[in-house]
């Protein structure tokens, strides 16, 4: 389940709380945007960065104890050197960009991703019919909300699937749509510090954000616009 999902089900948890760790107070435009088709043999879905570690998680579930060519990179501020096989280490202000291209099960890719679930797991790989293609490097911070070209694009995530529950999971406004372009606006409205905390940085960590979100989808040519607030 994608974390947008998750919130408007009230089913908060780790996952959703380190989505919004970076947000300060304010407005937030143009956040985690979804287009999606329905085609012949399944559908097509393309989103912004926010959804790179879900995605890789529903896939490597798919995989399982199988195993596939997996490529890409994981893009960390950790020495992960030791915890994973890498094919080279790219190094820019601290980022670290550690390149994929290896046989990994579906259960190694599960558990780098509960180890480490605060890197960004930009990994390209195919589960039978369904691709998953991710841009292997970090997002740009900032820049899911400039207008540029006509808007911004949801082009850092392709997948391909013949799995309807995916696809219901991104456009759960109608399950039998046959196109959708969704955009988020997300409104932080209060920081909620820890009490009885000193440490700087765990405060960081645990302090929990209040606000709400602002769902605006074309699906099938309809506008549905719904809100939902939340404390994750």
């Amino acid at each position: 389940m994608n974390f947008i999902k998750k919130i408007f089900d009230g089913d908060i948890d780790e996952s959703v709380h380190l989505q919004f760790q970076k947000f300060s107070k304010g407005e937030f435009q143009n956040r985690a945007l979804i287009e999606a088709k329905k085609t012949g043999k399944g559908y097509s879905i393309k989103t912004s960065a926010e959804f790179v570690n879900g995605l890789v998680r529903i896939m490597a579930k798919k995989l399982g104890e199988e195993s596939a060519r997996v490529t890409g990179a994981i893009v960390s501020t950790q020495d992960l050197t030791g915890e994973l096989e890498f094919k080279d280490k790219k190094q820019f202000q601290g980022v670290k960009r550690y390149l994929i291209d290896k046989e990994m099960s579906g259960k190694e890719i599960i558990n780098l991703l509960e180890k480490f679930p605060k890197n960004f797991f930009a990994l390209s790989f195919e589960v039978g019919k369904n691709k998953l293609k991710i841009k292997p490097k970090a997002p740009k911070s900032g820049k899911a909300g400039k207008e540029k070209d006509g808007g911004p694009k949801a082009d850092f995530c392709r997948l391909k699937t013949s799995d309807k529950n995916i696809a219901e999971n991104f456009v759960f406004e109608k399950p039998d749509f046959k196109e959708a372009k969704i955009n988020h606006v997300f409104f932080v409205e209060e920081i909620i510090m820890p009490e009885g905390e000193t440490d700087f940085a765990k405060i960081r960590e645990m302090a929990k954000r209040r606000g709400k979100i602002f769902r605006k989808a074309i699906i099938d040519e309809q506008n549905i616009e719904t809100e939902k607030e939340f404390i994750v």
